[in-house]
């Protein structure tokens, strides 16, 4: 991938990431690198729960850190799967990057033998609906 943007040290760090799933249940383990528009690193890891419907993915375990740190403002998110190819970010994740990232920020969707599919918030959710669209 060369965009100009997304850095080849990317791919380590969201490995890093995703190195730090909790996935007793399902044994597929995600990671995501939100990168701040200060370059910050903030890792999210998908960790399971026995009541599934208190799972957290990746993509939204790092936004929820960065807000929770008070980090609003990003320059991209990485995410990597157990899958053979990249993987795109379930219809959760997708609506909650809708919510907090700006439309055009890339989502690069990643492999663990290194490709990489480039992607915005708004190819990932066309037509989205969220709080932007209230003002």
């Amino acid at each position: 991938m060369n965009d100009g943007l997304f850095k080849k040290e990317w791919l380590t760090e969201v490995q890093e990431a995703q190195s730090r799933a909790y996935t007793p249940y399902s044994n597929f383990n995600v990671g995501a690198l939100l990168i701040t528009e200060d370059d910050e690193y903030i890792y999210g890891a998908n960790i399971e729960n026995a009541a599934y419907p208190a799972s957290i993915c990746a993509e939204r375990s790092a936004l929820v850190s960065a807000y929770s740190n008070n980090k609003r403002k990003f320059k991209a998110i990485v995410v990597v799967t157990d899958a053979p190819g990249p993987a795109s970010p379930c219809g959760e994740c997708r609506q909650v990057m809708k919510e907090l990232c700006h439309d055009e920020m890339p989502v690069y969707l990643t492999s663990k033998s290194g490709e990489v599919i480039k992607r915005t918030v708004d190819d990932l959710l066309p037509l989205g609906f969220s709080g932007k669209d209230m003002d």
